[in-house]
C-alpha cells in the first residue's frame, strides 16, 4: 500500500495533513491513536467511501478488499436468506461451476477450432478461479468457519434479518473470513465475541495469507496477531509505521517520546542559558558586548531549530455522583418472559426471576443473541415483556448506557444532545471538556463522530444524570484502554447500584462485582475472577454437545 501526500479535512477538523507513506504487502497492520485521531477514516479512505481531500491511497490492481465494520450496516443484514446461503454465497462456487457445465455443454456441440480453443481457454480460467475459491474444499471449510465462530445449528437456519445484533455481527464476521479477500480490513473485530470465538479468529487471523488491517483497543489480541503497528498522530496528523505488535510499538514509542522530551529540556536549557548571558551583557561594551553579541546569534539559531513541544492527549476525566440515594430494592424482576416472535413458542427471556440491592453491582453474562441487551431494554422501559413483572424500586432513578449509542440524535450536534439536561452553558462546556470536547468539538455532528467519541458523548451524558442506579451495556466498546482504565475506576468508586453487561475481563475484574446472572440458565453465582473462565468453560461443553450431535 502507498500512501502519497494523503490530506483530509472534515470542515475545520483536520484529520490527516500530507501523509506519505509505504506499508509492505501481506503484512497484519494494528492501527492505533486516540479516539478521534482518523482510524475509522482512514479504513473508509481505502475503501473509497471517503475522498480525500489531496492525494490517493494506492493499492494493487485487482486485489479484493473484505470489511468488517464497527457497526454492521443493517442494509446488507436485511437479508431473508437464511444464515448458511448467506455464508455459502460468499463465494462465488455455484455461478462459477454453473459457468463451466455450460462451456462443456458448448464444447460438446463440436464447435469450429478457433471457437473450441476460445471456449477451452475460459474453461482454463473458469477451472483456475474454481480451484481459488477451494471448490474441493469448501464446504469443509465453511463447516470449520461456523464451528469456530459458535455459529449454532439453530442459527444457521434462521433468517440473517432476524438475527440480534450481536449474532449478526458474527455472522457478518464468519461471511468475511470464508470470502477470502486478499486484504481484510477489520474495525474493532472482538467487541461483540466471546473468549471461544475470539480465539479462534486469532488463530485464523493468524495463518492468513494476505493483507489485514485491524482496529481495536484490544491489546492482547494485538499482540497475538499484529507484525507491524501503524500510529495515527492526532496532534500533528501524521502517521508513522512500526514494526512489531503493539507492546514493541508502546516501548519503542515511549523511548522516543522520552528522549524527544529530554532533547527539549536540554535544549530549553541551554537557550535559558544563552538569554541570561545576552539580557546581563547586551548593554555592556566591549568583550562583554561582542560576547553578548555573539551569544545573540547563537540564541536566534537554536530558537530557529528549536523542537516544538507537543503536550501529551489528556485523559478523561470522569465524575459519576447521584442526586439522592435509592430505596432498599432499586430493582426486582419476577417471572419474567419475552420474545420477538410472538408466533415461537421459545421465549428469549424465561421465567427470569432476580432482584439487587442498594449498591449492589451486578454483572449479566451469556452468550450472543442470548438476551442480554433485550434484558436491559426491557428493565428501561424500551421493550414490554409478553408476562411477569420488572418493579422499579422507590426513589430509584435510572441511568442507561446503550450499546450501540441508539440514545443519542445522530442528526443533532454534541451540545444539543444535551438539551434535555437542566445544566448552565457554563457548566456543560466545563463537562464535555472532561470527555476531551473543547472548543467547536462541541458542534459537530454525532453522526460523524466515531464510535469511540460517541462513547463519550454517551458517558458525559450519563455522569449529568445523577443517577443512582446505572444499567450499563457493553460501556467499554469502542474506548482506548486507558479511558477503559479510568472508567472502570470510577464506577468502581460509584455508590450507586449497577446492572452491566460485559465482555471485557479487564474491566469487570476491577469493579467490585458481587454477583452473576447466566443467561439462559438465569442462574446466579458469586462473582469471582474465575467467573469468566468458568463461563467460557461452559460454553465449551455446549460446544462439544453440538459437535458430538452434528456428527
Amino acid at each position: 500500500m502507498q500512501i502519497k501526500d494523503l490530506s483530509l479535512s472534515f470542515g475545520v477538523q483536520k484529520i490527516f495533513d500530507n501523509v506519505n507513506l509505504i506499508i509492505p504487502e501481506n503484512e497484519k497492520v494494528g492501527i492505533v491513536g486516540v479516539n478521534g485521531a482518523g482510524k475509522t477514516t482512514f479504513l473508509k479512505v481505502i475503501l473509497k467511501k471517503l475522498e480525500p481531500d489531496f492525494g490517493y491511497v494506492k493499492i494493487k490492481k485487482d486485489l479484493r478488499i473484505g470489511f468488517l465494520p464497527q457497526v454492521i450496516d443493517e442494509e446488507i443484514m436485511d437479508n431473508n436468506e437464511t444464515v448458511f446461503d448467506f455464508l455459502l454465497n460468499a463465494r462465488p462456487i455455484e455461478n462459477l461451476n454453473n459457468k463451466l457445465q455450460n462451456l462443456y455443454e458448448k464444447v460438446a456441440l463440436n464447435p469450429s477450432s478457433i471457437e473450441q480453443e476460445k471456449l477451452f481457454r475460459e474453461v482454463e480460467k473458469t477451472q483456475k478461479k474454481l480451484e481459488y475459491w477451494g471448490f474441493y474444499s469448501y464446504s469443509t471449510e465453511l463447516l470449520k468457519i461456523i464451528k469456530g465462530m459458535d455459529i449454532s445449528d439453530d442459527i444457521l437456519y434462521q433468517e440473517v434479518k432476524k438475527l440480534s445484533g450481536g449474532q449478526k455481527s458474527k455472522v457478518a464476521f464468519a461471511r468475511l473470513l470464508y470470502s477470502k479477500p486478499e486484504i481484510i480490513l477489520l474495525d474493532e473485530p472482538t467487541n461483540h465475541l466471546d473468549k471461544i470465538t475470539r480465539d479462534f479468529v486469532i488463530d485464523y487471523l493468524k495463518k492468513y495469507k494476505g493483507s489485514i488491517y485491524v482496529i481495536s483497543h484490544d491489546i492482547d489480541f494485538l499482540n497475538n496477531i499484529t507484525t507491524k503497528t501503524l500510529y495515527l498522530d492526532k496532534q500533528n496528523y501524521k502517521m508513522e509505521l512500526y514494526d512489531g505488535n503493539y507492546n514493541k510499538f508502546i516501548k519503542v514509542y515511549e523511548a522516543k517520546q522520552q528522549s524527544l522530551e529530554n532533547e527539549i529540556k536540554k535544549q530549553n536549557k541551554e537557550i535559558e542559558k544563552l538569554q541570561a548571558i545576552v539580557d546581563k551583557y547586551k548593554f555592556s561594551s566591549g568583550k562583554r558586548k561582542k560576547m553578548a553579541q555573539d551569544r545573540e546569534k547563537k540564541l536566534a539559531k537554536m530558537k530557529s531549530e528549536q523542537i516544538d513541544y507537543e503536550p501529551k492527549i489528556k485523559d478523561v476525566k470522569i465524575k459519576m455522583l447521584m442526586n439522592r440515594e435509592s430505596g432498599n430494592l432499586p430493582l426486582k424482576v419476577e417471572n419474567l418472559c419475552f420474545k420477538y416472535d410472538k408466533k415461537n413458542t421459545n421465549n428469549i427471556i424465561d421465567n427470569l426471576s432476580f432482584s439487587l440491592s442498594k449498591g449492589e453491582k451486578f454483572l449479566i453474562v451469556g452468550p450472543n443473541g442470548i438476551g442480554k441487551s433485550t434484558l436491559l431494554k426491557l428493565i428501561v422501559g424500551k421493550l414490554k415483556q409478553d408476562s411477569g413483572q420488572i418493579i422499579i424500586g422507590n426513589k430509584t432513578d435510572i441511568g442507561y448506557y446503550a450499546q450501540e449509542h441508539e440514545l443519542l440524535d445522530n442528526d443533532k450536534s454534541i451540545i444539543d444532545n444535551f438539551d434535555d439536561i437542566a445544566i448552565s452553558p457554563n457548566q456543560l462546556r466545563n463537562c464535555l471538556g472532561r470527555f476531551l470536547f473543547y472548543k467547536d468539538d462541541v458542534f459537530k455532528r454525532v453522526g460523524i463522530l466515531s464510535p469511540g467519541e460517541k462513547s463519550r458523548v454517551a458517558l458525559a451524558k450519563l455522569s449529568l444524570i445523577g443517577a443512582n442506579f446505572l444499567i450499563l451495556d457493553e460501556p467499554t466498546n469502542h474506548l482506548d484502554p486507558k479511558t477503559q482504565q479510568i472508567i472502570a475506576e470510577t464506577f468502581k468508586e460509584f455508590q450507586g447500584t449497577m446492572l452491566v453487561v460485559s465482555h471485557n475481563p479487564d474491566f469487570t475484574n476491577n469493579l467490585g462485582i458481587e454477583r452473576t446472572l447466566i443467561l439462559p440458565e438465569g442462574k446466579l453465582d458469586y462473582y469471582h475472577e474465575e467467573i469468566v473462565d468458568y463461563y467460557q468453560k461452559l460454553n465449551n461443553e455446549k460446544i462439544k454437545k453440538r459437535t458430538k450431535n452434528r456428527s
